[in-house]
């Protein structure tokens, strides 16, 4: 059988190659084809006629899925050809699938039988989500627009893999090699480790520095080199923006698409046409949330920018630019907490951190983590790890895949690769995989994470667990199929653990000497957390500005650049308008290769519920095992059967305190309310 096609939990990822992908998608369309006919032939019309739609779909969904894993983890060009060949085909069956008058008609009918009037829970809302799905994806339009939605769709998908390969061979086109190491002063010496590894690995001499974020970020931070910095700055914030891998025409293609869309489909803006069904229901109620949250921001925003330009003076840097902000707050911060961020990476060995988050989890939530080997992996470095509840249900595994690599993309995510749960007689375990690009472990040592990173293990352990444990009967409705702006309130919150100490304690130890954190360290630590945190909070908001506002006023004919817009959006954000002139919109691949067009905003909205939602755990115990099985039972067990803000009201017992995000993140007290 070919490999892409296996039915197995144990992913055959190692046998899989890039000559397989073509006749594994044609062989899974030529099935899925075949089953569609019979569908629509077949007399039957009750909720069961749903559910096997929803399983053609997923043996469908599922080969598309490894193919599209893989271009994340190890790309290459054959396997670029392979993916770029199959999925206008796949995009296309699915764009018609959803447009199938005759199906249309067979849901229709379900949904109007005595059956589907009697449904309840998990199946009832099943069925009016797809209903809404189907209408929203065009299935009432007449069969001219139903044709034009399709080539829509296989043009954005063609166009979002583009933007993706643009981005990853923009970052891999840029390094800099230094040879003298005086040039480095201020370096940590891990940084200038992994660069001397980084130029070993390519037969050169000296220090090599790349784009990606272990090379990258301990040169903005650090480095004394101004003209170092500057250099790598411009480097990683025009990424994608000229030459041989622009993307500005593939934004501007890929917006004008989207708008379209949206109106074929009734909708004023792309931004309204995705978030109709999300919490926040509109773009004018996502913009004003941005709006209003960016104002109540902005004054203490400004006083740190006051505070972090007269530091900059002290340090002869008069003339602030964008690459000395991140230096200047180092030193700031080194000065009024005397606390370095690189003091800290001691005590977080990788694999302490993951016993520590393991031990959490089994102690809060009830899962226990067994780490086994599995061959079938496509990097040595990959590792995975099985999931079993209390009881002994074998909810899950996942993979993990740590350390950066030229062939893998930037930045960190969870994805779900096969979607379980109850089956009759059992349980089909969930299967997911949690990629990072952590600086890597030096000869025979175990890699030592930043704080940030620490978090962001956290982080993406969290949407692993909202996927792995989920009870929900139909996996559409399972997981993480959650509405997108309460996705990231599984993850989010999962960061708060890594700031108090009772949890620092279970895996915070020295690498060499087993010590926990000692409590000065920590003291600093946690004076030192709403330090710039107005400007963090700024930046996100930055984003979410920008994202909305381009799905929902840009207009390429009258607006002209693209860049040049968005630079104007980006100017009221940042501390002078010079500051926002570069193209990272060319590589913004949260909107434009990724899930979160008109979305952005969605990572500060679910902070606010996680922000909250933290508070009981909080009062009632780090760890206690009541609340943390109250958490699974109302918030990660129960993916998309009930709306969000039900589950939410179910385990904090109101609905969510706005106020929450604001006193955490800039350390405000009750003035805030």
């Amino acid at each position: 059988m070919n490999s892409y096609l296996s039915r197995d939990t144990q992913i055959p990822f190692a046998e899989m190659t890039p000559e397989g992908v073509e006749p594994a998608l044609d062989e899974a369309l030529a099935r899925a084809q075949t089953e569609l006919d019979a569908f629509t032939a077949s007399p039957e019309r009750t909720f069961a006629t749903i559910l096997n739609l929803d399983a053609l779909v997923e043996r469908l969904g599922r080969p598309m899925g490894f193919v599209s894993h893989l271009t994340s983890v190890k790309d290459s060009p054959e396997l670029r050809r392979a993916y770029n060949v199959v999925l206008p085909r796949y995009t296309a069956f699915m764009t018609r699938l959803s447009l199938n008058g005759a199906l249309w008609g067979v849901i229709k009918e379900v949904a109007d039988t005595p059956e589907a009037a009697a449904l309840t829970g998990v199946h009832k809302r099943h069925l009016e989500k797809t209903v809404q799905e189907f209408r929203r994806a065009g299935a009432d339009l007449p069969d001219e627009e139903k044709s034009r939605v399709e080539a829509i769709n296989i043009e954005l998908s063609r166009l979002s893999q583009k933007f993706s390969e643009n981005t990853l061979d923009a970052t891999n086109a840029f390094e800099l090699t230094v040879t003298d190491e005086a040039e480095l002063a201020g370096l940590p010496e891990s940084a200038k480790r992994l660069a001397k590894a980084a130029a070993e690995a390519k037969g050169l001499s000296g220090w090599r520095f790349t784009l990606q974020m272990p090379s990258y970020l301990p040169v903005l931070t650090y480095a004394d080199n101004r003209t170092l910095r500057e250099t790598l700055h411009r480097a990683f914030t025009n990424r994608a923006g000229s030459g041989d891998f622009d993307n500005r025409e593939i934004i501007i293609r890929t917006l004008q698409l989207r708008r379209e869309r949206a109106e074929l489909l009734g909708f004023e803006t792309h931004a309204d046409y995705m978030l109709e069904p999300r919490m926040v229901g509109s773009a004018a109620q996502a913009l004003a949330f941005v709006r209003s949250l960016s104002e109540r921001t902005r004054p203490y925003w400004q006083e740190e920018v006051g505070e972090l330009e007269a530091f900059a003076e002290t340090l002869g840097l008069s003339d602030l630019k964008p690459w000395d902000v991140a230096f200047v707050a180092e030193k700031l911060r080194a000065q009024r907490y005397a606390f370095d961020e690189e003091a800290l990476r001691p005590y977080f060995p990788l694999d302490r951190v993951l016993e520590g988050m393991f031990s959490i989890a089994e102690g809060t939530f009830g899962v226990t983590l067994t780490r086994r080997d599995n061959p079938q992996v496509w990097h040595q470095d990959v590792e995975y790890y099985d999931l079993h509840d209390a009881a002994g249900t074998h909810l899950g595994a996942f993979y993990a895949d740590w350390f950066p690599r030229e062939d893998k993309r930037g930045g960190a995510w969870m994805n779900s690769l096969l979607t379980g749960g109850p089956v009759e007689g059992g349980f089909r375990p969930h299967i997911g995989l949690i990629a990072c690009n952590f600086s890597p472990p030096e000869g025979d040592k175990p890699a030592l994470l930043t704080h940030d990173e620490v978090q962001t293990t956290f982080h993406e352990f969290g949407h692993l667990l909202h996927h792995c444990v989920s009870r929900v009967e139909i996996p559409a409705r399972s997981g993480t199929n959650v509405a997108w702006d309460f996705v990231e309130l599984p993850s989010q919150i999962m960061e708060n653990w890594c700031w108090e100490r009772p949890a620092l304690s279970r895996f915070a130890r020295h690498v060499d000497t087993g010590e926990t954190i000692p409590e000065e360290l920590f003291d600093k630590m946690r004076a030192a957390r709403t330090f710039m945190a107005a400007n963090a909070q700024m930046r996100q908001l930055s984003f979410g500005t920008v994202d909305l506002t381009l799905h929902t006023a840009y207009d390429p004919e009258t607006d002209g650049d693209v860049v040049s817009y968005a630079q104007t959006l980006m100017e009221p954000f940042v501390i002078r308008p010079e500051f926002a002139h570069n193209s990272f919109i060319t590589a913004f691949s949260h909107i434009f290769a990724g899930g979160y067009s008109a979305g952005y905003y969605s990572y500060k909205w679910a902070e606010v519920l996680d922000a909250d939602a933290f508070t009981r755990f909080q009062k009632e115990g780090l760890f206690n095992p009541e609340t943390g099985r109250a958490f699974v039972e109302t918030i990660l067990s129960r993916g998309d059967s009930d709306a969000p803000e039900v589950l939410f009201r179910d385990f904090m017992g109101r609905d969510p305190d706005q106020e929450a995000l604001l006193r955490r993140n800039l350390g405000l007290g009750e003035e805030a309310a």
